[in-house]
């Protein structure tokens, strides 16, 4: 089973929150509390994605978050890599000086593939999209959604 940290989770919940109100500035206690997530959870991962440029920060009192972006322009992968660093399904492929079975392992070339391959997708979706209710139907359910493309 594939499985992103719960952080990296809740930062992409916090992103997604952030991208449906792309004009306004939140503070972490507003974005906590629309997302039913603990305060010091959300100002974690607020200042994570500042500080890798997914949202920018604005002081003062009427200060909070923002995203950096159009959320069409940000990916999924961003702001996972934003929370926990390089997409790796496996420890020898993002620590590949910890492993030392690196030199022999039959299963480590094919591993990265796997990874760029998972990267790719995660790549490829974006926060507009995972806030969008249709993003991911297929054509005839769109249409029988009455959603046009």
């Amino acid at each position: 089973m594939i499985i992103l940290s719960k952080l990296a989770d809740y930062g992409v919940i916090v992103a997604t929150h952030l991208a449906l109100t792309p004009d306004r500035q939140e503070n972490a206690a507003s974005v906590a509390a629309a997302t039913r997530l603990p305060l010091a959870t959300v100002a974690k991962l607020l200042k994570a994605l500042a500080h890798a440029g997914v949202v920018t920060a604005t002081r003062g009192a009427a200060g909070g978050y923002r995203l950096a972006r159009p959320a069409a322009a940000i990916s999924v992968a961003e702001v996972v890599a934003a929370i926990d660093g390089d997409i790796g399904l496996t420890q020898c492929s993002v620590h590949v000086d910890e492993c030392t079975h690196t030199t022999y392992c039959p299963t480590r070339p094919h591993w990265a593939a796997i990874n760029r391959a998972v990267g790719e997708a995660l790549r490829a979706v974006t926060l507009d999209e995972m806030i969008s209710p249709y993003a991911f139907l297929p054509p005839a359910a769109m249409t029988a959604h009455g959603v046009t493309q």
